[in-house]
């Protein structure tokens, strides 16, 4: 078998260095940086090593570098080479090319437990007592925009909470609706499938819009109202107008939309002549249960 070498990271490593950050990474040993910010230190003229046993990469050394300073985004190996000594080992080169980059300062982040925090404590790495937050903004970039276009926005988080009243309303929802939306794993392992949709109804100033908003808030989703107002206005057809806005909403990831006074563009489908809203009434009947 070849020795394992250590040497400087080739962008031909690349798919090599992503299988190798796959195997490191498991629930029980979370990584505080993903995938996409080790790429973009490898694209950014972050400075990178590999371990190699012949022509198979086992093990990666990422970091990136600002002023003095050089941040370790990545120190993986595969299942079968650690507890070697080779991380200690990798680190040892990255730090060399890393001083000869002017850096003074070397910094990492690791969950307890995390492949490495063993290399780092033997090549003489202090921990510090530091309290790290982090929050996951539950919007993609491709997304901001076209939240923007519908007039949707993400809610402060704690409505749900503060939401007081309706408490059988509340628990029933929570039940029902959010905790399967908000744990599908959990959900799908007891059977439990949310409704695609569901009614409020009661009198102006019962609360149905906080309600949803609250909802919202609580998934950390977006939420989107859609205004019958403005459909009527769009000078197409309520129906297509409505179909538009549900094909634009369909590209969200996740999405709590909200149709106020839903009387009045989807009414009964009954009546001689026909009502000319009763197309739109088909069509929304057509949109909600394929509808994610």
């Amino acid at each position: 078998m070849s020795t394992p070498r250590v040497r400087e990271f080739h962008e031909d490593d690349l798919d090599q260095v992503v299988r190798v950050w796959e195997e490191s990474r498991s629930p029980e040993r979370p990584a505080v940086y993903g995938l996409s910010e080790v790429l973009g230190a490898l694209r950014d003229g972050g400075t990178a090593v590999v371990m190699t046993v012949g022509e198979v990469v086992v093990g990666a050394a990422v970091a990136r570098v600002f002023g003095d300073r050089g941040w370790i985004v990545l120190l993986a190996l595969a299942d079968d080479w650690r507890g070697r000594g080779l991380g200690s080992a990798m680190l040892t080169e990255l730090e060399t090319r890393l001083i000869a980059r002017g850096v003074h300062r070397l910094s990492a982040l690791l969950v307890e437990g995390q492949t490495g925090t063993r290399a780092f404590r033997d090549t003489g790495y202090e921990t510090r007592d530091l309290t790290y937050f982090e929050r996951v903004v539950p919007l993609q970039p491709q997304e901001v925009g076209l939240l923007e276009t519908l007039g949707g926005r993400m809610l402060p988080r704690g409505l749900w909470q503060r939401l007081a009243g309706m408490e059988h309303e509340k628990e029933l929802i929570e039940r029902r609706v959010v905790l399967p939306l908000d744990d599908p794993d959990l959900a799908e392992e007891y059977g439990v499938i949310p409704p695609r949709a569901i009614v409020l109804f009661g009198p102006p100033g019962t609360g149905k819009t906080t309600f949803a908003k609250a909802v919202a808030s609580r998934l950390a989703w977006p939420f989107v109202e859609v205004f019958p107002s403005r459909l009527a206005g769009s000078g197409d057809g309520l129906a297509l107008a409505l179909r538009e806005t549900f094909t634009e909403i369909d590209e969200l990831e996740h999405a709590v939309v909200f149709i106020d006074e839903v009387e009045e563009i989807a009414s009964h489908r009954q009546g001689e002549p026909p009502s000319p809203t009763q197309g739109v009434t088909n069509e929304l009947l057509k949109i909600i249960p394929a509808f994610r």
